[in-house]
């Protein structure tokens, strides 16, 4: 340890004030802030990494803050990492979707750590990230589902009138004598519409 001392001169006579008799500069640390910080957002997380000297990874700890990026930094959320390595994880359930969020960092020597202590550090610079908002259905691509179930219906109760307008047809013709033409004619006029069902279905794919 050291000796700190405070000399001064009162009144033409030279004094010597001992203030730290026993100062250990181990002990009264102030590190420079973290570096680097950089963010990566997916959709299940957000992965913020950083860096410090590699002679001090492993006695630090960090403090993470993290806000919107319209809010002010007192309605920051507070998150510490679960071990010394420079990177910590956000779960993308603690964001809100298409919200852009800020973040800082700071550090000082571990609890855990006898030989040194420090105070924290300033905050380090900042990094933005956002989480994807959730895609969302076009109105193109929600009307075509609309109609194609709508359609199928629709093409069913068609098919059901044309086959029973075709069976009265044939009734008329084959009660007044004449030739059933329209009970000969209806698969020809199922097939097209069957047909043009088929195409239909395809377009609105």
């Amino acid at each position: 340890g050291y000796r700190v001392s405070l000399q001064g001169n009162f009144f033409g006579r030279n004094h010597t004030y001992i203030t730290f008799p026993e100062y250990n500069p181990c002990k009264h640390i102030k590190l420079d802030p973290p570096a680097n910080i950089q963010s990566n957002v997916t959709a299940s997380k957000c992965q913020i990494w950083w860096s410090v000297p590699w002679y001090l990874v492993e006695i630090l700890q960090y403090e993470l803050q993290y806000k919107e990026y319209s809010m002010s930094w007192e309605t920051a959320l507070n998150k510490t990492p679960s071990s010394s390595l420079p990177q910590i994880e956000i779960e993308a359930t603690e964001l809100r979707s298409g919200i852009t969020y800020i973040a800082r960092l700071r550090c000082k020597v571990s609890e855990n750590e006898d030989s040194y202590h420090s105070q924290w550090s300033e905050w380090s610079q900042t990094t933005v990230f956002q989480r994807p908002g959730i895609p969302k259905l076009s109105e193109k691509i929600l009307n075509t589902k609309t109609m194609q179930f709508l359609f199928i219906p629709l093409s069913f109760g068609a098919l059901l009138y044309l086959f029973w307008n075709c069976k009265l047809s044939s009734s008329c013709f084959l009660t007044s004598g004449q030739k059933a033409s329209p009970v000969l004619t209806f698969p020809h006029q199922l097939l097209s519409f069957s047909h043009s069902i088929i195409c239909t279905m395809g377009i609105l794919r």
